[in-house]
């Protein structure tokens, strides 16, 4: 089904002027331009900082509820240079006379050339659900408190984007673009349409995989996230604002931004943010160097604020999808605790205070300052006022050190706890539980 006859035209130019050759078949001077894709949900994923990027439309069109959740250039030469040759070369670090330039790109089209390549593998994803809604309060003012209060239908709908990840029409999206949905169809930039099956979702992460039936499809290249630093450019294709294809650029901004950080402290994600330009819309699309190549998963926007997007690390949404493509779910280790950094001043806080119902001897470490009733911590032992400082035998001084611990191992296998109690050190052992209400 062809949603958008002009898609077909764009289609045909692209393939006239295919003797530009390929972005990816080039080997540019600059170490990545990340092309972001981001998208709208119809489901609340949690957290109260972020939009979810719901995209709305006229009554005739999907709507979305509103939701929250929540380079220098190679040199192949061996010749030696020649002093004088050395003078008059350009410094390393793209300075020159001590003055800091931009550096260069092979193509003035690289951009362009990157799109046109990677185009035909980023889909559009309208979701819809129904949801049963109540009449107004002001109903039972003219049928008395004990009358029967109807129930309506309502259908919402939602637009979001995604990337095809195998040839067989797998496809990576946001869990929060697919989650509770009824309908979930797929459109790819060639104007044809497919009914999608979700795989699986896991809204820890806000991973999802869908399936259409189709075969022979242009699948993305995936990079290595881990490598990517702030600085690098990045580029952004999506659907935002129900306007298909749209193209932004700017730069990595940051890497690691914590859940905490971001505003939504209940997933498991250490963030890539990039300034290139989304919004509601994007969420789910992927995020691409220069090379062509998925660096990470458009999922959120801070509301209310200007150039802050972050993405899900593409390393990150492979061992996610892996496992939602074998067993349609995922597994997060998860121990039931609350903890803070220990400092200097928190230490002499927590002493001084009569009310306190522990007091602290350690210097350094992460504090426990609540067990959860019932959770795999309460039944390994761990109480509030213990200060972690080592898991596994590895020493620990932050938080997040022991959330990635906490992470690496596995459900209903042993961790190792090294305390601080009363004093003195002991170790416990604990298994982690899964998740709850996943």
């Amino acid at each position: 089904m062809n949603r958008d006859g002009s898609r077909q035209g764009s289609r045909q130019n692209a393939e006239r002027d295919s003797g530009r050759g390929s972005g990816r078949n080039l080997r540019p001077a600059a170490k990545s331009l990340a092309l972001v894709l981001m998208g709208a949900g119809i489901a609340t994923a949690g957290g109260q900082a972020l939009n979810s990027l719901g995209q709305s439309t006229g009554a005739s069109a999907p709507t979305a509820t509103d939701v929250f959740w929540d380079n220098g250039f190679w040199n192949n030469s061996e010749e030696q240079a020649t002093p004088e040759a050395e003078a008059q070369a350009p410094q390393p670090s793209g300075i020159q006379n001590n003055l800091a330039v931009a550096p260069s790109v092979s193509s003035p089209n690289l951009i362009a050339d990157i799109v046109r390549e990677v185009e035909p593998s980023v889909v559009r994803i309208d979701a819809s659900r129904t949801v049963q809604t109540s009449l107004p309060p002001i109903f039972r003012q003219f049928f008395g408190e004990n009358a029967p209060v109807p129930q309506q239908q309502q259908v919402q709908r939602g637009v979001g984007s995604g990337f095809i990840i195998s040839a067989d029409g797998r496809i990576i999206t946001n869990a929060h673009v697919v989650t509770g949905a009824d309908e979930v169809q797929v459109t790819l930039t060639d104007g044809r349409s497919f009914t999608g099956e979700v795989i699986g979702a896991d809204s820890v992460t806000d991973v999802a995989v869908i399936k259409i039936d189709a075969q022979n499809l242009p699948a993305v290249a995936i990079s290595n996230s881990d490598q990517i630093q702030p600085g690098e450019w990045a580029i952004a294709i999506g659907n935002p604002l129900g306007l298909d294809s749209t193209v932004t650029a700017g730069i990595i901004s940051a890497t690691s931004r914590s859940s905490r950080e971001v505003g939504v402290p209940d997933k498991r994600v250490d963030f890539i943010q990039t300034d290139a330009a989304i919004n509601p819309g994007n969420s789910g699309g992927p995020l691409l160097n220069l090379n062509g190549e998925v660096i990470g998963v458009n999922t959120a926007i801070i509301q209310g604020a200007q150039g802050l997007g972050f993405a899900i690390p593409i390393n990150t949404v492979q061992r996610i999808s892996s496992q939602l493509i074998e067993t349609g779910r995922v597994e997060h280790a998860y121990l039931g605790i609350q903890m803070v950094n220990l400092t200097p001043e928190l230490k002499q806080n927590i002493n001084s205070d009569p009310n306190r119902p522990f007091s602290v001897e350690a210097d350094s470490g992460v504090l426990i300052g609540r067990v959860l009733p019932n959770s795999p911590a309460a039944q390994g032992g761990l109480r509030e006022g213990d200060v972690i400082v080592a898991i596994e035998g590895q020493p620990v001084t932050e938080s997040a050190a022991v959330q990635q611990a906490v992470e690496r191992s596995r459900v209903g296998q042993n961790l190792s706890l090294t305390l601080q109690r009363d004093g003195r050190e002991q170790t416990v052992t604990v298994r982690p539980g899964n998740v709850p209400n996943q």
